[in-house]
């Protein structure tokens, strides 16, 4: 992946997830209770498999599960990129 990034900062994820349409969501089939299951970022056309849930929720669940954010700004043509994906923090070093 050419430029790829990580990050744990709350508001340059939420950022750049806004900048591209996208918003908070977690898996429904993962979910326990009242807790988020595995999380996501949902982007048009919206997933059905997703449920959306605040950003508050979604970075309480980043952080008590240790994630980082792995993410591209542009792709090589230049257009801002979508790709993402989340990893474990220590790995991520």
């Amino acid at each position: 992946m050419s430029n790829g990034k990580t990050t744990t900062n709350h508001e340059s994820i939420r950022r750049w997830a806004e900048e591209r349409g996208g918003t908070p969501a977690t898996v429904k089939r993962t979910k326990e209770g009242d807790e988020p299951g595995v999380l996501r970022l949902d982007f048009e056309p919206r997933d059905e498999s997703l449920e959306p849930i605040g950003w508050d929720e979604f970075f309480e669940k980043f952080d008590k599960e240790d994630l980082a954010f792995l993410h591209q700004d542009r792709t090589e043509s230049g257009q801002l990129s979508r790709f993402h994906k989340f990893v474990n923090r220590s790995s991520a070093q």
